[in-house]
């Protein structure tokens, strides 16, 4: 079955994180936030700021400031966020979704409209792009867990639809009316899972043909990435091996 590590959406280049750690623990914090002001502040009963609560620690995020970022979403003064989504093409006529999280949709939408030009792209209405997604529900799980064999069966058994055990993940990809039924029902199972979202799966990947282009693209991404308010950034740029190599 196709896996989801063969999407080969690009997230930000390796490493990056060590450099823009506040800058992640602020993204991380914003989405505690919002995920104990749509739900009960209390992870265990909260499926969304669990997950949130675990990506923070995955990245080390001290204990204080996770506990700050629920908290905060009981404060009468808390920012009120959307979750809204640009479309659009960057270098090498790749399609690029960019997910994010904003109290201003003022500040939010000039800016990504100003990266997207800045970088030889431009960026379109919502919808100019997603025709090349298919929206899925995605799930991983670290590989001790469970056996690839027991993974499966239990993904299938619980509703997905593929899955694939990659060197470093159980990936399961399921319908996304199904997503959280897939994801409660291999949570009771195996535990808190690395990652449970909506997520984009390329149905014609771009492939970048060239090193110059590649390293544009990269730039492009990591400058999304930079911005405060932006949560992911998905593409569905194929960047052959032996380019990939010339971009670490």
């Amino acid at each position: 079955m196709a896996g989801h590590s063969q999407f080969k959406n690009i997230m930000h280049r390796k490493g990056k994180q060590d450099k823009i750690r506040a800058k992640i623990f602020a993204k991380l914090a914003r989405e505690i936030t919002v995920a104990a002001k749509a739900g009960l502040p209390d992870p265990a009963a909260n499926a969304r700021l669990r997950l949130a609560v675990q990506n923070a620690r995955a990245e080390n995020m001290p204990k204080d400031n996770i506990e700050r970022a629920i908290a905060k979403a009981a404060g009468a003064d808390t920012a009120n966020y959307d979750e809204v989504r640009y479309e659009g093409y960057g270098p090498g006529k790749v399609a690029v979704i960019v997910e994010a999280l904003t109290d201003n949709r003022a500040r939010t939408a000039p800016n990504m409209r100003s990266l997207f030009s800045k970088h030889g792209g431009a960026m379109g209405e919502s919808g100019s792009v997603a025709f090349n997604f298919e929206k899925i529900g995605y799930v991983a799980f670290p590989l001790n867990v469970a056996s690839a064999d027991a993974m499966f069966e239990c993904a299938l058994d619980a509703g997905a639809e593929d899955v694939q055990t990659t060197e470093t993940a159980h990936e399961i990809v399921c319908k996304p009316d199904d997503l959280a039924a897939v994801r409660d029902a291999l949570e009771a199972k195996f535990g808190t899972p690395n990652a449970a979202r909506m997520d984009w799966k390329p149905l014609v990947p771009a492939e970048i043909k060239d090193i110059e282009t590649a390293k544009a693209l990269m730039d492009f991404i990591d400058a999304l990435n930079e911005d405060d308010d932006v949560q992911r950034v998905i593409t569905n740029a194929d960047i052959p091996d032996a380019i990939a190599a010339g971009l670490e």
